[in-house]
């Protein structure tokens, strides 16, 4: 019975209301309303918080939607272990990533060789990433920068050089390097917290005492692309996400060793899950390639 109910929970706490959820799980409304009282009931707890057709989680809701997230992932293997004991035919593999840059090869090359496998991809910086793995929100993830972490298995894939990029009227557009103190006191264009880039420029210009003029903060690297393009002001980005521009110089910094790495990581708990092993071999396979 309680499998039941956590999974009306679990439905209703992803969906976010009781109709959507009745859909999703192709259980009656009443039924899944009648197990999330019961629930509530047996344990004297509140999960969500009613708002006309609106709920929202409790904290008691918020800490039981982790578990849930991780018992539907486990009983998910279990059932691709079962059916793909031979070999994987079929199943899915939800893949985390900072960007397509570093993660477009690894998703094709492993689409070729499983095809039955389904493939999701979500976006968002290094910080994102390390949260979606430990809500078992994704499986495995590309990501730029991985703090020690027993949680957590890594392995790096590759290593990205920083470079600045300006605007085409900028006085550094005719040039193709600068050093790093030319920074001292220029418009710059940060990515937001959690970004590896933003983390990686910050500590050079920290350890030279170079003070630069933060315009602004902006939640993606195409916004800052779009601000660079518009001559709010400069901007830094790994080499490998750099696109070619007609309006935009990427110059590289002469004097400073500033770059990225590339991991690919899991949880500690399910680096022996097939599909996820998997995904680590291809990206292994095609980082030993010449």
């Amino acid at each position: 019975m309680l499998h039941s109910q956590l999974r009306s929970f679990h439905a209703v706490a992803k969906e976010g209301g009781f109709t959507a959820a009745s859909k999703a799980i192709n259980v009656g409304q009443p039924t899944i309303s009648s197990q999330i009282k019961a629930l509530e009931d047996h344990y004297g707890v509140t999960l969500f918080h009613r708002r006309g057709r609106k709920v929202l989680l409790s904290d008691c809701g918020h800490a039981l939607f982790r578990v849930s997230n991780r018992i539907l992932m486990l009983e998910e293997e279990a059932q691709n272990l079962l059916v793909n004991y031979g070999g994987l035919l079929t199943g899915a593999l939800r893949v985390g990533a900072v960007g397509p840059y570093h993660a477009t090869e690894m998703l094709g090359s492993f689409n070729e060789k499983f095809p039955g496998i389904k493939l999701s991809v979500t976006q968002g910086n290094s910080m994102n990433m390390v949260e979606l793995l430990q809500d078992y929100t994704v499986d495995v993830a590309v990501l730029a920068h991985t703090e020690d972490n027993p949680a957590l298995f890594s392995r790096p894939f590759s290593r990205h050089e920083v470079v600045i990029f300006v605007n085409a009227s900028h006085p550094f557009a005719g040039r193709s390097s600068i050093r790093l103190k030319e920074l001292q006191g220029q418009r710059f264009l940060h990515r937001e917290t959690g970004s590896t880039t933003r983390l990686a420029i910050e500590k050079a210009l920290c350890r030279q005492n170079i003070d630069v003029d933060e315009v602004m903060e902006l939640g993606s690297r195409e916004a800052v692309w779009l601000a660079v393009e518009r001559g709010i002001g400069i901007g830094a980005v790994s080499d490998i996400e750099f696109n070619p521009h007609p309006n935009l110089r990427a110059l590289k910094i002469s004097d400073a060793d500033i770059f990225t790495t590339a991991h690919v990581t899991c949880l500690e708990e399910r680096r022996d899950s097939r599909i996820i092993r998997a995904f680590f071999d291809i990206a292994w396979s095609m980082k030993a390639a010449p």
